[in-house]
């Protein structure tokens, strides 16, 4: 066997397996997003409307009631956290 197909064969799998840890933590970065923009919806955005009721309420002013947080998938794909 040709010494330098060996070479080719050894670069080929290193770039396959740089690829593939690139991938794996682009992939990650995606779900941890994810979860921090569900968490901060889901369990800070009704203190932050709280807080901001009570400041309204001292400077005499009436709030409409906040949105309620919903989620859209936009793949189709329902996660489970």
């Amino acid at each position: 066997m040709n010494p330098y197909w060996i070479i080719v064969f050894f670069s080929s799998i290193v770039q396959l397996v740089i690829f593939l840890r690139w991938l794996h933590r682009r992939t990650r970065d995606d779900e941890i997003r994810c979860a921090f923009v569900r968490d901060m919806a889901v369990n800070h955005l009704p203190h932050l409307y709280h807080a901001l009721r009570q400041i309204a309420s001292q400077l005499g002013l009436e709030l409409q009631e906040p949105p309620p947080v919903q989620f859209i998938e936009l793949n189709g794909q329902n996660r489970k956290m």
